[in-house]
C-alpha cells in the first residue's frame, strides 16, 4: 500500500523508498494530497489507470471564503440573529447519493437525541440519491432506512425546487448547518461548497480541504498495476490485496482481492454497484495492528488547536470454524456497525505509552497541515518495521513498529456506541457535552455566532456512574433505574444495544439516576451457554454495574474483557495516566472558551455484583429494573421471578406471561380457541437437535411435511429470536446443509447455500437444544422504489395475489386494557426472512408504518388492531411487548408467529416508528419513560 509515515520535521515518506516530501511545502504549493499519496485507482471510464490530480482548488480558499463570506453577511444586513431568547438554530442534514446514506440516517438520529435542548433548536433536512433536498419531521430520521419513506417524501416532506432554493432556505431558517452526509457530497467537500456560496455558517471542514483529505489515491495505468505488484514483490497471480472505492467510508465496498485479475474484478464490481466512480489497490498489512484516532480542534476561530483524544485499537478475532476468506478479511462495514464476535475494541490501545503519544501527535499534526475543522477521525497502522524504512530518523518508526495513517474521515460516524463517543468518554465527555462542544466550537468561526449562550450549561443529566465529585447530594433524591442487558443467549447482543439506547433515552429525565447493568455469566466462558427454567442457578450468575465508557460496546464479551481490563492494576493505572494527560491538552484550549463548563463523566471503575447480592441491593435502594435481556432467564420468567420475590418492580410481562410466550408451542395453544374471533396459529413440529444429528435426513424431511402438509417448511430454534437460525428450507439438501451448521456450531450460514438465493442466515450461538418445523406461509412481495417516472404513481409495487402480509406490532398499557399501536408491513430485501440486520440495525431493512392503504383499508386494519389486543389480552400481557404475525390485508384476520415480552429496543426498532405514529406521536425518550412508568406503577 501507498502508505506514508512522519519523520522527524514531520514530513511524509513513502514505503516504497522514495525521498521524503515536507508536508507543510505540500500544504502550501496545495498539491493534492490523493497525489501526494500516490495510491492505485482505476479510471471506469477507459478502464485505464492514468495519473491524475483529484482536486484542483487551493487550500486555503474554502477559508478566505468564509471569512469574506462573514463580512459580506454584515455588511449586507443579513446577520443571522438568533430569536431573541437565545435559542440556537441547528439544521441537521442527513442522506446523500452514496451507500452510506443509512449510516448517516444513524448518525442523525443520534446527533439530534443528544443536542436537543430548550436552548438548542433542531430542523431536519435530507438529501436524497439525486442530490434532492427536503425538510422532514424529526420522526423520519427514526426510520430504519431511508428507503423507509424515500417512496413517501412528496407528501410527508417539504421538497425544495434545487439546490440554490435549499441553501436560500438554510440561510434563513438555522443559524449553523451541521452536516452528518458520509462519503459523496458530504465528505468531498460537496455540501460545504454549496453553504459556502451562500454565507451559511457550519460545522466541520472546509469544502477545498474536504476534497484534499477525502480522496485516497491517485491513477496509473493498468500496466503500472503489474508494476506496482512486482515492485511491492507480489505475485500477480495470487498477490493479497485490498480493494477499495477511493472515495467512500463506512469500510463499503471493502474487500481482499488475489492478484492483478482479482483485483480488476472487484473494482469492476465496486464500480458496476455504484459505490463509487475511483477504486483504490493496497497492499494487505499483514501482522499489524489498526487504530483509529478522534481529533477535536479546541482552538479558537480559525486559530487550529487539535488534539487526539485516546485513540481505539481494532482487534480482529476468530473463534471456532470460520471460512479462511473470514480470516484473510478486514475492518469491513459488517464489522464495524453491527454485533460480530470477530472485532474486539481497546482504549487505549494496547500499545507502549510512547507509541501512543506519537499516535496522537501524529494525527494532531495531520489535521492541523491538512486544514481540518472542529474535528475528524484518523486511521492508521503499527506495522512490523520490515513494511517501511527502518531509519529511526523517521517521525513514528519505533522499537515497536512504523506508525502509518491510512485515511481521514471528515465527518465520523456519530451512531451511539461509534468510536467518537467512546473515545470522548475515556476523557471525560458524555455524548451530549462532545456534540455540543463542536457546535460551540464551530460558532467561533463566525462573529455573529461566536458569542451565542452557552450550550454546554445546558447538557441532560447523566447516570451517578458518569457524575463529577460535588453532586451526590442531588443524585441522592433522584428515582434509580436498573438498566439490565445481557445474558447468555444468541440474543444477547442485541439486548446490549437496546440496553444501551434505553440507558442513553432515560438520561433526559431529571428525576431518574440510570444506572446501566451487564448480566453475564459468573463465569465468563460460560457465554453461549443456554441456562433457563429448572435449570437455572443463582450462583452461575453475575451483574456488573458499569461507567458511562464501558457501556459503549457492540458486544457484551467486549463488555466484559473491558471491565476486567478496567480492574487490572497495571492497565488502569495506565489509561488513568494517558486520561489525564489528554484531558491537560484538551484544557490548554477549552479553558479559553467561555462556552465550556467542564467534563462530565467521571474515571469511575465497574462493579461486579452476584445476581443475589445485586436483587438485594435494588431492593435496598428502591430501584426499578427495566429489563432488556432477551431470551434465556430474561424473557422466560426467570428473572421476573427473583424480581418478584424480593418486591423489585420491574418493566414488561409478568412471570407466567413471560413463561408462555417464551414457549412457541405454548403460545399457539393458549390461543388456538381464538379461530371464531379471527386470530389462527401455524402448526407446528418440535424436534430435538439430537435427534435431527442421528436421523437420517430424507426420514425427518419426510415426517416433517406429512404432518405439517406442505412442500416448504420454516425452521426455527424454539426459545430464541431476533430472527437468528430462522430460515426456508424447500428440499432435504436444504435441511442437510442446515443440520450441519447445527452440528458444527457454525455462527452463520452463508448466503446461497441452499437451494435458491438468499441472504446470510444468523445461526444461534450455541445452538439450540430444540427446533421447530412449521409451513412456510406464502405473502405478497412488496418491491420498494425510491423513485419513479410518474411523480404520482406510488413507490412500491405489491402485486396483492395472496392477499396476506407479514407485520409486527407492539403493543402496550396495563394488563387487561392493552393497547395495539399501528402494525409495521415488514419488507424482507433479500431472501424469505427478514435479517438480523433488517430487524435491529439502523440503515438496513424496510418498515412500512403504518401499512399502506394501497394494500390495507382502514377498515381492515381496525379489525386486525383489535384481533392484537385480543392476544395480548388472552396472554395476559402488561407493559409492552411485540406480536409478530401474518395479517389477511381484506378481512383483518391475524395468523400468530410468535409473542416477543422483551422486544428489541435499539434506535431503529420498529417499535419506535410505530410510538412516532401515535396521535400525539411518542418519541423516543417519551415512549421508553411510559413503559418505565407502567412498570413502577403495577408495584405500587
Amino acid at each position: 500500500m501507498a502508505s506514508f509515515g512522519f519523520s522527524s520535521n514531520f514530513s511524509l515518506v513513502e514505503n516504497r523508498g522514495r525521498d521524503a516530501v515536507d508536508l507543510r511545502t505540500l500544504v502550501a504549493a496545495s498539491k493534492p494530497l490523493a497525489h501526494s499519496l500516490g495510491l492505485l485507482k482505476l479510471n471506469p471510464g477507459s478502464k485505464s489507470w492514468s495519473l491524475r490530480a483529484a482536486c484542483s482548488r487551493e487550500v486555503g480558499t474554502a477559508r478566505a471564503a468564509s471569512e469574506a463570506a462573514t463580512a459580506v453577511a454584515v455588511d449586507d444586513g443579513v446577520v443571522r440573529e438568533k430569536e431573541r431568547d437565545g435559542v440556537l438554530r441547528v439544521g441537521v442534514i442527513c442522506g446523500g447519493p452514496s451507500a452510506e446514506r443509512g449510516i448517516s440516517m444513524n448518525s442523525a438520529r443520534s446527533v439530534i437525541d443528544h443536542i436537543q435542548g430548550e436552548d438548542l433548536h433542531v430542523s431536519c433536512y435530507y438529501i436524497d440519491c439525486d442530490l434532492n433536498a427536503y425538510a422532514i419531521s424529526t420522526a423520519q430520521v427514526y426510520s430504519n432506512t431511508p428507503a423507509d419513506f424515500d417512496f413517501k417524501l412528496e407528501s410527508l416532506a417539504q421538497g425544495f425546487r434545487s439546490l440554490s432554493d435549499f441553501a436560500a432556505h438554510l440561510a434563513a431558517s438555522v443559524d449553523i448547518v451541521f452536516p452528518v452526509i458520509h462519503g459523496q457530497f458530504g465528505e468531498d467537500g460537496g455540501i460545504q461548497e454549496l453553504l459556502e456560496r451562500y454565507n451559511i455558517p457550519f460545522v466541520g471542514t472546509g469544502s477545498s480541504e474536504c476534497c484534499q483529505a477525502f480522496d485516497k489515491g491517485c491513477e496509473a495505468n493498468e500496466a503500472e498495476l503489474e508494476k506496482w505488484f512486482e515492485r511491492n514483490q507480489l505475485d500477480p497471480m495470487s498477490g493479497k490485496v485490498v480493494v477499495k472505492p477511493a472515495r467512500a467510508g463506512s469500510s463499503i465496498g471493502v474487500t481482499v482481492a488475489y492478484g492483478t485479475a482479482d483485483s480488476l474484478k472487484k473494482a469492476s464490481e465496486i464500480i458496476s454497484e455504484g459505490i463509487d466512480e475511483k477504486v483504490i489497490v493496497e497492499l494487505f498489512l499483514e501482522g499489524g495492528n489498526e487504530f483509529t484516532a478522534i481529533v477535536l480542534d479546541v482552538g479558537s476561530g480559525f486559530d487550529s488547536h487539535p488534539v487526539a483524544l485516546l485513540p481505539t485499537e481494532v482487534e480482529l478475532q476468530f473463534h471456532g470454524n470460520v471460512d479462511v476468506r473470514e480470516k484473510d478479511a478486514i475492518f469491513n462495514y459488517r464489522r464495524k456497525y453491527l454485533p460480530t464476535q470477530q472485532v474486539a475494541y481497546h482504549t487505549p490501545p494496547r500499545f507502549p505509552v510512547d507509541v501512543i503519544e506519537d499516535i496522537r501527535k501524529g494525527a494532531s499534526l495531520l489535521f492541523k497541515q491538512l486544514g481540518l475543522r472542529d474535528f475528524a477521525r484518523i486511521d492508521g497502522w503499527l506495522l512490523p518495521s520490515k513494511h517501511l524504512s527502518s531509519s529511526k530518523e523517521v517521525f513514528g518508526v519505533t522499537d515497536y513498529g512504523t506508525i502509518v495513517f491510512t485515511d481521514i474521515n471528515l465527518i465520523s460516524g456519530m451512531e451511539q456506541t461509534s468510536f467518537l463517543f467512546q473515545q470522548a468518554s475515556k476523557v471525560g465527555f458524555s455524548h451530549s457535552n462532545i456534540l455540543r462542544s463542536i457546535i460551540n466550537h464551530a460558532c467561533l468561526r463566525f462573529p455573529d455566532l461566536a458569542s451565542h449562550k452557552d450550550l454546554s450549561g445546558h447538557l441532560p443529566r447523566v447516570d451517578n456512574s458518569s457524575k463529577l465529585a460535588g453532586t451526590s447530594r442531588k443524585l441522592e433524591k433522584r428515582r434509580k433505574i436498573f438498566i439490565i442487558f445481557g445474558g447468555n443467549t444468541s440474543e444477547r447482543q442485541v439486548s446490549l444495544m437496546s440496553g444501551t439506547n434505553v440507558w442513553l433515552n432515560l438520561q433526559a429525565f431529571d428525576d431518574l439516576e440510570v444506572i446501566p447493568c451487564l448480566l453475564a455469566p459468573s463465569n465468563q466462558h460460560s457465554l453461549g451457554t443456554v441456562v433457563n427454567g429448572e435449570d437455572f442457578q443463582l450462583s452461575s450468575w453475575a451483574v456488573w454495574s458499569l461507567p458511562y465508557s464501558l457501556v459503549l460496546r457492540h458486544t457484551t464479551e467486549e463488555v466484559l474483557a473491558a471491565c476486567a481490563e478496567a480492574i487490572e492494576p497495571s492497565r488502569a493505572a495506565l489509561t488513568s495516566l494517558l486520561r489525564k494527560q489528554v484531558m491537560s491538552d484538551l484544557m490548554e484550549g477549552l479553558r479559553k472558551q467561555k462556552w465550556f463548563s467542564g467534563f462530565d463523566i467521571a474515571d469511575e471503575l465497574p462493579v461486579k455484583y452476584s445476581m443475589e447480592q445485586w436483587i438485594l441491593h435494588a431492593k435496598e435502594v428502591q430501584a426499578t429494573v427495566f429489563i432488556a435481556v432477551h431470551g434465556g432467564i430474561g424473557e422466560d420468567g426467570t428473572l421476573q421471578s427473583l424480581l418478584e420475590n424480593e418486591g423489585v418492580p420491574y418493566t414488561g410481562p409478568g412471570v407466567m406471561a413471560s413463561r408462555t410466550c417464551m414457549d412457541k408451542v405454548s403460545t399457539s395453544l393458549s390461543l388456538s380457541n381464538l379461530a371464531n374471533l379471527g386470530v389462527l396459529t401455524i402448526k407446528k413440529e418440535v424436534w430435538s437437535k439430537k435427534d435431527l444429528l442421528n436421523v437420517p435426513i430424507l426420514d425427518v424431511w419426510q415426517d416433517v411435511i406429512s404432518k405439517l402438509q406442505c412442500e416448504s417448511i420454516c425452521i426455527k430454534p424454539a426459545r430464541d429470536g431476533c430472527s437468528t437460525g430462522v430460515a426456508r428450507l424447500r428440499c432435504p439438501e436444504d435441511l442437510k446443509v442446515y443440520i450441519k451448521a447445527l452440528e458444527e456450531g457454525l455462527l452463520l450460514i452463508p448466503p446461497n447455500s441452499f437451494s435458491k438465493a438468499h441472504g446470510m442466515i444468523e445461526m444461534p450461538n450455541p445452538p439450540p437444544e430444540f427446533l421447530i418445523f412449521e409451513p412456510f406461509i406464502e405473502t405478497d412481495e412488496i418491491i420498494m422504489s425510491s423513485k419513479s417516472k410518474n411523480e404520482n404513481a406510488s413507490h412500491f409495487m405489491w402485486e396483492g395475489r395472496s392477499r396476506w402480509v407479514e407485520i409486527t406490532v407492539g403493543v402496550i398499557g396495563k394488563r387487561g386494557s392493552m393497547h395495539s399501536l399501528s402494525p409495521s408491513i415488514t419488507v424482507k430485501e433479500t431472501g424469505d426472512i427478514l435479517s438480523l440486520e433488517e430487524k435491529f440495525q439502523g440503515g438496513t431493512g424496510i418498515n412500512l408504518t403504518p401499512p399502506p392503504v394501497s394494500i390495507m383499508s382502514d377498515e381492515a386494519l381496525g379489525r386486525c388492531k383489535q384481533r392484537i389486543e385480543v392476544i395480548a389480552n388472552t396472554l395476559h400481557l402488561e407493559g409492552f411487548s411485540r406480536i409478530d404475525a401474518f395479517v389477511n390485508v381484506d378481512t383483518g384476520e391475524v395468523l400468530i408467529i410468535e409473542v416477543n415480552t422483551v422486544p428489541g429496543m435499539t434506535p431503529s426498532t420498529v417499535l419506535i416508528h410505530q410510538a412516532l405514529a401515535e396521535k400525539p406521536p411518542l418519541y423516543p425518550h417519551e415512549f421508553f419513560r411510559t413503559l418505565l412508568d407502567l412498570g413502577s406503577e403495577r408495584f405500587a
